[in-house]
């Protein structure tokens, strides 16, 4: 089901937030951003947590940097889709690169599929166990020890001053107040940064989706290009008003009102664009054809029958001295 799940389907409205702690939680790892999992490692892991024994881990490298080590990666995962008949497609040109929105995007597919999968529960998995295999494995999950160990030692140092300070009291109160006000100020820089990253995140995200747009938009406006440079409708009023808004670079509201008096100067030439309009002029064009030759044929069978027998007789002997090659006798 998950594999055929459409871009307005509620998966791809899951947030950044619920997509870390499931990852997290699920591998017990220390992810901050989607794109830390650009490798590919990550998803060959959940792959494995819902099908047991299907990914290779002894291929998956943890430890890739480089966009080969990473094609690696999706070269596994791709085959246990391809074991698994799962025909979505994996853009790994556009992964390998870290964009937040695209990882963002394929991570949320694969929450989807997960919990598709035995309603997304796990049977006796455990993550940290099967990594040991991969390459990186062991250091995946312990990226935010060296954090917490430099935090101790940040609280450790200000012992000697306590030991220095038994000399004087006068000294206790002067040490003691600058290294409170330090802790102070080295823990409001580390919740600034946080949320920093959080919005620079954020207006990542809001970048590619409006640079896609861009992109689609731009792609209607070629089309509609294309089809004004066609020979047959190139020179048409129509195309010509189209071609004014299409090129006009100021963005004034009075070039589609330009465009209409074009286009109101030739009306003719602009209905004959359509083809409805066409096939319609056929049609009545036929029907009178074919209403004429009927008012003929009735016209010259009541003659006919009008004339009288010597009238017809007089007519026959007119064919026969004109040479008719219809009289023979």
């Amino acid at each position: 089901m998950a594999t055929s799940i459409g871009m307005m389907d509620s998966a791809y409205f899951v947030g950044r937030s619920e997509i870390l702690a499931w990852i997290n939680s699920t591998l017990h790892l220390n992810l901050s951003k989607v794109e830390e999992a650009c490798s590919g490692a990550v998803h060959c892991q959940l792959m494995d947590a819902v099908h047991p024994g299907m990914v290779p881990m002894h291929k998956v490298n943890f430890d890739a940097k480089n966009e080969y080590e990473m094609i690696q990666n999706y070269k596994v995962l791709q085959d246990v889709f391809n074991k698994l008949k799962i025909t979505k497609h994996i853009e790994v040109s556009k992964l390998v690169k870290g964009r937040p929105l695209d990882n963002l995007e394929f991570m949320q597919w694969m929450k989807r599929y997960c919990d598709s999968v035995n309603g997304g529960g796990l049977h006796n998995y455990n993550p940290v166990e099967r990594r040991e295999a991969s390459k990186g494995g062991k250091e995946a999950g312990k990226k935010s020890a060296p954090q917490q160990s430099s935090t101790k030692g940040s609280t450790a140092a200000p012992r000697p001053s306590s030991s220095h300070a038994r000399r004087n009291n006068n000294d206790v109160s002067s040490s003691m107040n600058p290294s409170n006000q330090s802790a102070k100020t080295s823990s409001k820089p580390s919740t600034s940064v946080a949320a920093y990253d959080e919005q620079i995140t954020e207006l990542k995200l809001s970048v590619d989706s409006l640079e896609k747009e861009r992109d689609f938009y731009f792609a209607k406006l070629r089309d509609i290009e294309i089809l004004c440079q066609t020979p047959e409708i190139e020179d048409s009023p129509i195309v010509a008003a189209i071609k004014r808004i299409l090129y006009d670079t100021d963005a004034d509201a009075s070039v589609v009102t330009e465009a209409q008096a074009m286009v109101s100067l030739h009306p003719k030439e602009a209905l004959a664009l359509s083809p409805i309009a066409e096939v319609s002029e056929e049609k009545s064009s036929s029907e009178t054809q074919k209403r004429k030759i009927i008012l003929n044929i009735d016209v010259d069978a009541a003659g006919i029958t009008t004339l009288s027998p010597r009238q017809r007789l007089s007519d026959a002997s007119d064919v026969h001295c004109s040479g008719s090659p219809l009289m023979t006798y």
